[in-house]
């Protein structure tokens, strides 16, 4: 027979176990917090905040594993002094960019000479001074108009007159009797500007370009005084193709070739992944070392629509380059400008 078994030593025994129970426990769920979530997918949760909470708390503990990396990191690279390696390039679109053949080389014989005797030439030598004439589309609204007023600010000898109706083809003849060097046509879409287009007189070429994110001088902060009257100068950045040196060249003839520094106005335009943002500044100078600048206004983007040969011709003008948004938006990596 089986004898009798005695409480006292189950009862020692017992709560020994009932401790390391607890403590096993405590060691499984500090484990299961540190290992959140590598087989445990947020999403599952029903409850909404219980969700929002936990995903907030995982993306916590992502931040403090990087610092803490980080940190590592640092105190290798301190340690190694010279010998330490060099640090990794990030990868980034631009640097990505797959190669185009029509990549300019500033050196190219071929270029020099499709330079010297393009449409901008006379314009490059020397021999004309821009002038431009900036109209709108039909009926303007005053967002429209206050965006052609600024404009002209921003541009030298540039003379804003409203359309009345005219069309394009009547416009350019009369231009051309004024000694007008560009016609340039601000459109708008449900009274916010919306197009462009840039047309280089007398032989052309015609750029259409889509606006986009337009501020005006009320609209941004601490801003400087309005611009002078002097001459900007003028940055063009990443206008590497055959295409963006053509692009680019539009853009450089609207202002003169003698920047006058007192000034101190610079009008940018820079060319990033197919978007050319413009900006207008006043650089400042604190000391003998440091700079500061002032952004004046306005500012927008701008998008490549199509490149037209010669002047405005919407029925029968012959285009060098048109967008095709499935084909060449195809691939992220490659861009046209």
């Amino acid at each position: 027979m089986i004898g009798p078994i005695t409480t006292g030593s189950r009862g020692g025994n017992g709560g020994a176990d009932g401790a390391e129970a607890k403590e096993e426990v405590k060691m499984e769920k500090s484990e299961a917090e540190a290992a959140f979530p590598p087989t445990f997918n947020v999403s599952e949760i029903k409850n909404k905040q219980r969700r929002h909470s936990m995903f907030v708390k995982y993306k916590q503990e992502k931040s403090k594993l990087k610092i803490q990396l980080k940190k590592k990191k640092k105190k290798e690279r301190k340690a190694l002094g010279d010998k330490a390696p060099p640090k990794e390039v990030p990868k980034t679109i631009e640097n990505q960019r797959v190669y185009d053949e029509t990549t300019v080389d500033p050196e190219d014989e071929e270029i020099a000479f499709d330079e010297g005797t393009d449409e901008f030439s006379a314009y490059f030598n020397g021999l004309t001074n821009p002038k431009v004439l900036i109209t709108t589309s039909d009926r303007p609204r005053g967002r429209t108009v206050k965006f052609c007023e600024q404009l002209a600010t921003v541009i030298p000898d540039a003379h804003v007159y409203y359309r009345r109706g005219l069309a394009l083809k009547r416009i350019i003849p009369q231009c051309l009797a004024r000694n007008f060097t560009y016609l340039m046509v601000i459109n708008e879409d449900r009274k916010m500007p919306n197009g462009l287009v840039l047309c280089h007189l007398p032989d052309g070429p015609t750029a259409h370009f889509k606006i986009s994110n337009v501020r005006l001088r009320k609209e941004m902060k601490r801003r400087g005084k309005d611009p002078t009257e002097h001459f900007p100068e003028v940055i063009l950045n990443n206008f590497t193709t055959r295409l963006g040196h053509s692009i680019g060249r539009q853009f450089a003839a609207l202002f003169p070739q003698d920047p006058q520094f007192v000034g101190r106005q610079v009008a940018t335009f820079h060319n990033q992944r197919d978007f050319v943002f413009f900006r207008f500044h006043r650089y400042i100078f604190k000391n003998e070392k440091k700079v500061g600048i002032q952004e004046l206004g306005p500012r927008f983007t701008l998008k490549l629509r199509s490149l037209q040969k010669g002047t405005f011709d919407s029925k029968f003008g012959e285009y060098e380059w048109v967008l095709k948004r499935h084909e060449m938006d195809a691939c992220r990596r490659k861009f046209q400008l």
